[in-house]
Formats: C-alpha cells, sequence, structure tokens
C-alpha cells in the first residue's frame, strides 16, 4: 500500500513538472514547404513536436530516429512534428537542410515569431514534447534518449524516453517518466527581455491592423475601445494570434506582394506576443485608442451615382450557423454604362460576414461563377486602374449572396450596392474571370482530395487581384503562372484556406502575363473529422451552390496589357 501511494505521488509530481494540469494553447505554422500545420486539427492520438534548429549537431543525429519514430507509430495514431524556432533560420536554409539530412517526410514547421517556443519555455533545440490529442496536455517532455548530449555522445541509447512514453500511453497506463532533462544547442531569442509599452508600441499596431473591425458597430465581436479593454482580452488575442486566426489574412508571405496586406509583420507578432507574456504594461502617455476608434465613412469614394439595396431588410436571429443568402437586384441603368468604381455597403457590420455581387445576362443562371464586385470586413474599396473600367449593358441583373454571423441578439440587415460612373469610355476594360472544376467528388472522411483547373490566355493581360473561392471543406488554394517558356511561378498560395473570410487579394502592382500563358488553380478539400467547420464528415462532396456542398473557383481580374 506504501510503495502505490508512493508511486501515485511520484506520478502527480512528475506530471504537474510537465504543466500536465494545464491545456495546451492551440497553434498553427507553415512548414519548409509552404503546408499548414494546426495543433488542434493534427490527426491521431498524440502529437509529438520536436526543436531543431539548422546546424545543430543534437538535431542532426535526432533525424533518423524521428523518421523511424513516425514509421513506427503513423498508424498507431501519432503525428511527429519538427520546429525550428531560431531567428537566423529561413525557410530556404531550413529546406536545404531537410534535404542534406533527409529528413522527408517529417514537415518542419517555421516558429519564425519564437512564439510556441516562449509558449512552451523551450530553451534549446532537441526538446521533445508530446502531447494527447485527447484533452491536449502534455504526456512526455524532454529527451528522446540519453544518447545525445551537448559535445558527447554514447555508442546507443540505453533509456528510451520517448518511445517508453508513447508505449504507455497508447496502452493507457500512466506515463512512468513524463520528464527529463533535453540535450541540444541554446535558441537566441531576439529582444525577448525588451519592455514593452502598450502606448508606444503596441497601440499603433492594433490601429493598423486590427481596430478597422474592431470598433463599436462592426463585425469584430469586441471593441478595441482603450487599453482596459485590450488588456483584458489580451490572454485571447495571444491564442487567435497563435492559431493564426487573427489578423483574417490566408497569404502566405513568401509569394506575391498585396496592397491591402492584413498580416501581421513578424516583428509586429512579436511585438504583440511579448507585451502580453509581460503582463501587457501600459506605458507612459495618453492611450492613443479612444480617438482612433470611429466609425466606418457612408461612403469613401464619395457619394454614387447609382445605389441599388436588398428589396426588404434581411432578419437575422439572434443564434445559429447561417447558410449563404440570395438576391436578385436589377440594374438601374437604361442604357449600357462604363463604372469607375463599385462600393458594397453592409446595412449592418456587426453581422455581415461578406458579400459577393456577379452580374446575370440572359441566357446565364444564378450558377454563373463570375463575379465583379464583392465586401468582406477590412475591405479597403478602390477606384478602378487609371485608364480602365467595367462595361454594365443594358438590363444587366445582379445575383448577390450574402454570408451573416449571428451575435447573441436579433439583428436586421440592409446592404446597398454603389456604382460610379465612368464620363466617357475608358481606354481598356477590366474583365471578371474565373477557371473552376465541377467535376470533382469528395469521399467522406478524406483530409486532403486535391483537385485544380486551368486556362489559357491568348494575348498579353494584366491581373489585378486574386480570390479563391472554396466552402466549408476548403482546406488549400493556390494560383500559378505556366509561361511559354515552361517557367512556373505563384501568384498566391493560402495554405489555410477559411470560407468565413472571402478575401480578395489585391497585387500590389498589376502582374503582365504573356500570351500563350496558363492560369493554374490547385487546391484541397479537408472532409475529414478533423476540420472544425466540416458539418458533416459522413457525406460525400460535389459541386453545389449552397454551404454544405463544395466548390472549387480562382477569380482574377484582367485588362489587356498592349494598350496600358
Amino acid at each position: 500500500m506504501a510503495r502505490k501511494i508512493f508511486l501515485m505521488l511520484m506520478l502527480t509530481a512528475s506530471l504537474a513538472a510537465v504543466g500536465a494540469p494545464d491545456e495546451v494553447m492551440n497553434f498553427a505554422m507553415l512548414d519548409h514547404r509552404g503546408q499548414y500545420h494546426e495543433l488542434r486539427r493534427a490527426q491521431g492520438r498524440a502529437v509529438v513536436v520536436f526543436f531543431t534548429g539548422n546546424g545543430c549537431p543534437v538535431a542532426r543525429q535526432t533525424i533518423s530516429k524521428l523518421r523511424m519514430l513516425q514509421h513506427r507509430y503513423l498508424d498507431r495514431g501519432v503525428t511527429v512534428w519538427m520546429i525550428n524556432s531560431n531567428p537566423q533560420d529561413d525557410r530556404a536554409s531550413i529546406a536545404e537542410e531537410a534535404e542534406l539530412f533527409r529528413s522527408e517526410p517529417l514537415p518542419i514547421l517555421k516558429d519564425d515569431t519564437q512564439g510556441v517556443a516562449r509558449l512552451f519555455g523551450v530553451k534549446r533545440t532537441g526538446e521533445t514534447i508530446a502531447i494527447s490529442t485527447k484533452d491536449w496536455r502534455i504526456l512526455y517532455r524532454g529527451a528522446i534518449d540519453d544518447q545525445l548530449s551537448e559535445g558527447a555522445m554514447k555508442p546507443q541509447a540505453r533509456e528510451k524516453y520517448l518511445e517508453t512514453a508513447l508505449e504507455e500511453f497508447l496502452a493507457d497506463k500512466p506515463v512512468s517518466k513524463a520528464q527529463t532533462v533535453a540535450r541540444g544547442c541554446l535558441i537566441h531569442f531576439d529582444d525577448a527581455e525588451d519592455k514593452v509599452s502598450f502606448v508606444k508600441d503596441v497601440a499603433p499596431i492594433l490601429m493598423a491592423k486590427c481596430v478597422v473591425c474592431h470598433r463599436p458597430g462592426d463585425i469584430g465581436s469586441w471593441a478595441m475601445s482603450d487599453y482596459k479593454k485590450v488588456k483584458g482580452m489580451s490572454a485571447m488575442m495571444q491564442e487567435v494570434i497563435l492559431a493564426r486566426r487573427m489578423p483574417p489574412w490566408g497569404a502566405d508571405p513568401h509569394f506575391g506582394r498585396f496592397a491591402d496586406d492584413r498580416s501581421l509583420s513578424v516583428a509586429e507578432t512579436q511585438t504583440l506576443l511579448r507585451w502580453i507574456e509581460q503582463g501587457a504594461p501600459r506605458g507612459e502617455g495618453e492611450d492613443p485608442l479612444p480617438a482612433s476608434v470611429k466609425p466606418a465613412e457612408e461612403w469613401p469614394l464619395g457619394p454614387p451615382d447609382y445605389v441599388v439595396r436588398l428589396p426588404r431588410p434581411e432578419q437575422i436571429p439572434a443564434t445559429g450557423l447561417l447558410d449563404l443568402r440570395h438576391h436578385i437586384l436589377y440594374g438601374p441603368f437604361t442604357n449600357d454604362v462604363w463604372l469607375g468604381a463599385l462600393d458594397v455597403k453592409p446595412g449592418n457590420r456587426k453581422v455581415v460576414h461578406h458579400v459577393t455581387l456577379r452580374t446575370i445576362y440572359p441566357g446565364q443562371t444564378m450558377a454563373d461563377p463570375v463575379g465583379i464586385a464583392g465586401w468582406n470586413p477590412g475591405y479597403t474599396p478602390r477606384r478602378f486602374p487609371e485608364g480602365t473600367g467595367k462595361l454594365l449593358k443594358k438590363g444587366v441583373k445582379f445575383h448577390i449572396d450574402l454570408h451573416y454571423t449571428t451575435i447573441g441578439t436579433p439583428q436586421t440587415d440592409q446592404t446597398e450596392i454603389g456604382f460610379y460612373v465612368l464620363p466617357a469610355p475608358p481606354k481598356v476594360a477590366l474583365e471578371s474571370r474565373a477557371v473552376w472544376d465541377m467535376d470533382f467528388s469528395v469521399p467522406p472522411g478524406e483530409a486532403n482530395l486535391k483537385t485544380h483547373a486551368l486556362t489559357s490566355f491568348d494575348q498579353d493581360l494584366l491581373i489585378y487581384d486574386l480570390r479563391p473561392h472554396m466552402h466549408w471543406r476548403g482546406s488549400w488554394f493556390k494560383f500559378e503562372l505556366l509561361y511559354p517558356n515552361g517557367k512556373r511561378e505563384t501568384l498566391l498560395s493560402v495554405p489555410r484556406y477559411y470560407f468565413d473570410w472571402q478575401i480578395t487579394y489585391m497585387l500590389a502592382e498589376p502582374k503582365r502575363v504573356p500570351a500563350g500563358a496558363w492560369m493554374i488553380c490547385s487546391g484541397g478539400f479537408d472532409n475529414s473529422s478533423r476540420n472544425p467547420s466540416n458539418p458533416d464528415p459522413t457525406k460525400r462532396l460535389r459541386w453545389g451552390e449552397q454551404s454544405w456542398d463544395e466548390m472549387f473557383i480562382g477569380h482574377f481580374t484582367t485588362a489587356p496589357a498592349s494598350e496600358n
């Protein structure tokens, strides 16, 4: 009996040492191949993360062991990731290291902000952390085994700490040794001790990237009205930043430059995370937030020449998940018109999540996939590029679909569309184009069914923007150009597509495309139970108008290049 009590006390102390009472906060990162990985979406019963770094002897000599572990335990429900938190290692050098030391198929996730290393309190490479996906708690932490240490190596391992822990865990037994000492190279943390001021450092980032949605009357669930409010929500901010849920911007920063980039830079993210870790200090000076949080302008481009609104107010219930709502609107024009701009004005920003507007001409239906305008939170209206315009012909009708979110109280919305007419025809016409695949079939439970679609260009063109479109099972999306000489270029990669944010990615500079080139759109569907947006992982998916069906469309806007 005394021995049993002693063992229970030892187990309790061991679990407490690795933080077992605390649930591991969700996090997400891109790996060295640009693929997305999120803790909460990992498959199996456990996730093993190993902190690595380019040039570290301990890490390099552990790669073969990690490959063997993944091979041995994959079918038993264990996922293995490597994580690089070194600020000096970029994606290209990590990929070179991966090829040199043959780490495939293991992904190497880039902790570019060092936020995940700080979350776990990791100081050295070689640290291994095993997490149960049942309750998201740490089941083991420390070295893989006792073979390697700084500057020394035994002929072979005598104690295989991680394997023993996994075997005990998978057998539903208590882990006998839940923590050991990790061996590896020290990780340098950039400016980790610098004191961060809310007034001087944090508030400017929030005003530039966050307040546009987090203000009174807008879609952000809470308003960044002042320091006190932001400090009270700082723990939640840490979670959504580490999980890459906020800001809502899906583009991989390694490809393309975009005019409306709402993402946080690495430096901005580090500033926010360090401020939260330091206890969210205020700093000296006047709080700049109260004066900066202003309501959205009525029509930022000025009063439109024509306005069309929903035929009646939409009734939004207090709770529930709402499907897209569709309407047909009639054009206000009695003749052909050239537009210099289009603007969508939500009637109730608290509940309007995104809007898409499409033209319908005789012979077309609501299934026509080519849109001409849209809106999502944070959208910045712009006039069309100089010398261009969009032609709307007499008798045009519009198909508008609206995605609403509930906020706990009943709401109404009557969204409007503003049309800005050019006084004379432009030099060239903007054309809304799209490429799509309607023939896919996604089996039940499939985690990554890949599909693609492509189109060719028969003249030199300029591409101005890109917008992927899928539904709830959409997982990732990529736009690529294939040039006549065989060169392939990625224009936009969205490693984690999110249906709730229908973002149009406006290129910072138009992309010139020669005749004979091809646009290739590729993407994947996640119909598994690990997809938190999946309403029914037992259903086979095909093309359909409803959100519980699926679509695969790549929208983009072009104009002839030769006459610009």
